[in-house]
């Protein structure tokens, strides 16, 4: 069978391409966001509350996104087996357990003034520390997104069935359209445009929750339209079910982990370890922050259609290509982080004045520019570990090898992230946030390695998630291009 790359890429990247545009889009939304509060005046305390409020809100949202995101897997590896109606059970139910996930936040919520206060009494002696405004915005921002978390999960839950299918042109319709009209929003009611009175910071979040309110209701509406429910029965299929519950959490409790974990250790690091040297470094953290999005989230685009692809050929017991998949995938995104790598190190100081207002003090503005290229550099550093480790746990999570990988980013975050941290505040606080900064990277760059070690390993390659099915492959041959064979199991045709 030859695999050669032309037909392998093309195909990859038709399942790739809109997943690509979604997770863009959800980044630029958050770079515009960011941008149009930055306009609120010349004090970057707007920034780092918006960006610190985000983060505490995400830290439990995150764990119920990892947690769902192996719907994909499930879904994908019924597809490879030839039955994905047995699909819908697993979107119906990240919907239940996004509800249940959601009574969670509701109990975080009165928590988030709190934390921010701790975060405020922990600045180290002689450090600005957070401001009283901060924290008064940032848990205002917090707490909106909280409210409308259940949104948030079951649309991204929802979309994994969408991109499981094979079918993640809904999922970026849905997406651009939320976006546009979070954008749209932002610019009522941020500013008080239209007759709706100014609320700043926010507005913002309220306009993020309503933006996603609009993305959920267009991939509801295409779950349950005439054409989906003929196809997979996706109205008959509504109850609880225990065993497609049961599967998520077995399979999604370590990807839960996992991104949970991750959010804790990063908030905590922009919001202590980095925001203890003031509010300058912590908006410069953010800024530098909000360009990784624009590096990694395409990343993470691809790594979606890595696990539907890696998942389909598991389902159909095909482990070699989804070993070739995968590794296709890797290359792509290596070559695109690169290339945000040579950005990164070239434009660093415009990228940053991006985010400066003009009005902001000279001493200031040099202050931030020589700080925030520093930082820069540092992730322009491990820019292809972190394609590495996007693009293999994917992988990886698409075959059903989560415990490892979910394992291995527990202790790597803590021992570099937080222990890393601290030892740089302690040892080397002349470095002042480039030293956090510096224990970041090296977390980046040994998981990506542990990653590439578990992959090139190949256990995962004799792992079967679904376990009752006949043995052997079930998809039609693929012809000597490489590209899977089309139309029995139901992949182009509707958004």
């Amino acid at each position: 069978m030859n695999d050669g790359h032309e037909r392998p890429l093309r195909d990859m990247l038709r399942i790739a391409g809109p997943s690509i545009v979604t997770m863009t889009s959800y980044t630029v939304m958050q770079f515009v966001d960011g941008l149009m509060v930055s306009r609120i005046g010349p004090d970057p305390v707007y920034v780092a509350a918006q960006f610190n409020g985000a983060m505490l809100a995400f830290v439990p949202i995150s764990f119920g996104m990892g947690l769902l995101g192996v719907v994909n897997t499930f879904v994908s590896q019924n597809l490879g087996a030839g039955r994905p109606e047995r699909g819908a059970a697993y979107g119906w139910n990240a919907l239940w357990i996004a509800v249940l996930l959601w009574a969670g936040l509701l109990l975080y919520l009165p928590l988030v003034p709190w934390l921010f206060g701790l975060m405020q009494r922990g600045a180290v002696a002689g450090a600005a520390g957070h401001s009283d405004e901060l924290v008064r915005l940032g848990t205002g921002y917090a707490q909106t997104l909280l409210w409308g978390g259940v949104l948030t999960l079951a649309s991204r839950g929802l979309a994994h069935f969408f991109y499981g299918m094979h079918r993640p042109r809904t999922v970026m319709i849905a997406a651009l359209t939320g976006n546009l009209v979070n954008v749209g929003l932002n610019w009522v009611l941020i500013f008080g445009k239209l007759g709706v009175p100014a609320l700043g910071v926010k507005g913002a979040a309220i306009a993020t929750v309503l933006g996603t309110g609009v993305e959920l209701a267009i991939v509801v509406a295409v779950f349950l339209s005439p054409a989906f429910h003929a196809a997979y029965g996706t109205r008959r299929v509504w109850r609880p079910s225990g065993k497609a519950i049961g599967d998520l959490l077995r399979l999604g409790w370590s990807p839960g982990l996992m991104f949970g974990n991750e959010m804790v250790c990063w908030t905590y690091f922009m919001a202590y370890l980095v925001g203890m040297f003031g509010d300058d470094e912590n908006a410069v953290g953010a800024i530098v922050l909000r360009y990784m999005h624009l590096s990694f989230m395409p990343a993470v685009g691809m790594s979606i259609a890595v696990t539907a692809m890696v998942g389909r050929a598991m389902g159909a017991r095909r482990p070699e290509i989804a070993r070739r998949r995968a590794y296709l995938g890797l290359k792509v995104t290596v070559v695109y982080m690169l290339g945000w790598a040579l950005l990164m190190v070239a434009f660093r100081g415009p990228l940053i004045a991006v985010f400066i207002k003009e009005g902001t003090p000279a001493g200031d503005v040099a202050d931030m520019l020589a700080i925030g290229g520093t930082v820069m550099l540092i992730a322009a550093l491990f820019q292809v570990f972190d394609a590495m480790a996007i693009t293999l746990s994917a992988a990886l999570r698409g075959a059903g090898d989560t415990v490892l990988p979910g394992v291995a980013t527990v202790l790597l975050a803590w021992v570099c992230i937080l222990g890393g941290g601290h030892a740089m505040v302690e040892w080397r606080p002349d470095l002042r946030s480039v030293g956090p900064w510096l224990g970041a990277g090296a977390y980046i760059v040994l998981l990506g390695l542990v990653l590439m070690w578990r992959f090139a390993r190949g256990r995962w390659m004799s792992i079967d998630v679904l376990g009752d099915r006949p043995v052997g492959p079930v998809l039609a041959p693929e012809p000597v291009d490489g590209v899977w064979a089309e139309g029995a199991q139901g992949t182009g045709g509707v958004i």
